[in-house]
């Protein structure tokens, strides 16, 4: 019985993961947002990566080999997130985004729309 509820315990904890996180934080730095994702345990061959006016897409998918049986599995599988940008992109045909990862850690940077400067007379 209690290996039965330690194991939906640990279900329930992955689940909650891929559904909240990962962990993303966000730093305007001049005129680009950068966005620093946690994504441990995947290769950048799992990441695919989108951004649509405002929404960044983020997917991974990792396949998990196992050899014996399973106790305890907490670790995501997959990731599926939108993250609604709090800040308006530039929308020409390239707007030079530009993602890296490394150590699990997955880091954008984004260019963001300017503002033009009003003269005062």
């Amino acid at each position: 019985m209690v290996k039965e509820v330690m194991k939906e315990i640990g279900n329930k904890s992955r689940e909650f993961y891929e559904f909240i996180l990962p962990p993303v934080d966000m730093i305007l730095q001049n005129d680009s947002l950068v966005v620093a994702i946690d994504m441990p345990g995947f290769d950048k061959k799992e990441i695919k990566l989108r951004l649509n006016g405002n929404i960044l897409s983020i997917v991974a998918t990792r396949e998990d080999e196992v050899d014996g049986t399973v106790i305890w599995r907490q670790r995501p599988r997959s990731i599926d997130k939108k993250i609604k940008l709090p800040i308006e992109v530039k929308d020409d045909d390239n707007p030079a985004a530009s993602a890296k990862y490394r150590d699990g850690v997955l880091t954008l940077t984004i260019p963001t729309k300017t503002g033009k400067n009003i003269a005062i007379e």
